[in-house]
């Protein structure tokens, strides 16, 4: 719309006239003069448009709402809780699940039973400027589980609480240390031995061969055991180093489980039974075979003298199952979920005396991990134990994998 400008005529009048008296200075005849003038008059017309009021900036739209706390407290993974005067007013998903969904509303010395967390939410809470402190609390939920919790101050609107599951770091650290000491016990005593023979042999013993000898062959026996043990902790770490490159290779277990009794050399106690068409499996034949001498070696040293040990073998599903069960005297039931870890043993001075490094099944335990397969171990004292392994079927051949010869 156009708006009416005071000043537009004049400005139009004049320019009118200016144009018609300079064409009639410059001659021309009146006729053409006024036409000059009229021109002039409209090109001024055009160009001073009429005044146009500023235009009036549209309405900012509003910015659509944020999530809000519960909202955003619902996506963390760890339980968060609001308590405002002792009482948990909010509590997300993960909270309810760790300590249970009747928590809100309650005092906060109910919904977390821990001495620690009430020493530090109802007796001495946190200041508002005062740095958030890491609280270790030990049992929530489950008793050996541990959890990290952090405090913040929100003013007169009470207090903000997280918990870290520290779980997963704390058994990983406990492992390793329990590694270091297990290991250095394991190679301590073979080296006191050596060391205590060696001196003999330099001193009282250095002129009787019969002592000699017998010291000699014990040193061999103690010698051989550390680098045993040494062996079996670098293929550990070897199988560790690959956990996460899966193999990729067709590899039938039947002739494998063959060449490992016959390693064995007990092709007379040891019976495999194998049902007509078992697939291969998808696996590493070098790890593989030494996941069967360990099975296999195990069932001879602990079942009884003389009993068989049977091996069956036959597809299951989208695995292949490999069952190996002895006739020993079995495993006590507190004892079988601790066999895969490093050095634990059942019998202690049994397993020594049978030459054992305490590796073995933990060895089997990262094979099978690595193939993306299951171990499960079952006895019955008094009968024998049963370990089984299931791993994947191997896929039609491609050229990504073969059929490796046996």
């Amino acid at each position: 719309m156009v708006h009416f400008e005071p000043a537009r005529p004049a400005w139009t009048l004049l320019a009118g006239g200016s144009a018609t008296a300079l064409a009639a200075l410059l001659g021309a005849p009146l006729e053409p003069a006024l036409l000059t003038g009229a021109i002039g008059a409209l090109a001024v017309w055009l160009a001073r448009p009429g005044h146009r009021p500023p235009a009036t900036p549209p309405a900012p739209r509003a910015a659509p709402a944020g999530p809000g706390f519960a909202e955003i407290a619902g996506a963390i993974d760890d339980p968060i809780l609001l308590i405002v005067q002792q009482r948990v007013t909010f509590a997300n998903a993960t909270a309810k699940a760790v300590l249970g969904a009747h928590i809100v509303g309650e005092d906060i010395r109910l919904a977390i039973r821990h001495p620690a967390a009430t020493e530090r939410l109802v007796t001495h809470p946190p200041a508002p400027d005062a740095p958030p402190e890491e609280i270790e609390l030990v049992g929530l939920g489950e008793r050996e589980r541990r959890w990290a919790m952090t405090v913040h101050a929100l003013g007169a609107a009470g207090l903000l609480v997280r918990l870290v599951d520290r779980s997963g770091s704390y058994a990983t650290e406990r492992m390793r240390v329990d590694f270091v000491a297990n290991a250095s016990h394991e190679l301590r005593t073979p080296l006191a031995t050596l060391l205590g023979f060696i001196e003999t042999l330099q001193g009282e013993a250095a002129s009787d061969p019969a002592t000699r000898a017998r010291f000699l062959t014990i040193m061999l026996g103690e010698a051989k055991r550390m680098q045993s043990l040494l062996d079996d902790l670098m293929s550990l770490s070897r199988i560790e180093a690959d956990k996460y490159s899966p193999p990729e290779a067709s590899v039938a277990l039947g002739p494998l489980i063959e060449e490992a009794r016959d390693a064995l050399h007990e092709s007379a106690r040891i019976t495999l039974v194998e049902a007509p068409d078992t697939p291969p499996v998808t696996g590493d034949r070098a790890q593989l075979s030494q996941a069967l001498h360990n099975i296999l070696g195990n069932a001879l040293k602990y079942g009884r003298p003389g009993t068989p040990i049977r091996v069956t073998l036959a597809a299951e599903d989208a695995m292949v199952r490999v069952t190996v069960a002895d006739e020993g005297e079995g495993i006590a039931a507190e004892h079988l979920p601790r066999l895969t870890e490093r050095f634990y043993r059942a019998d202690n001075g049994r397993s020594r005396a049978l030459g054992g490094t305490g590796l073995g099944l933990a060895i089997v335990k990262h094979i099978v991990e690595r193939h993306r397969g299951r171990l499960t171990i079952e006895s019955i004292v008094g009968r024998g134990t049963t370990v089984t392994l299931r791993l994947p079927v191997a896929p039609a051949l491609s050229s990504k994998s073969h059929t490796e010869a046996t």
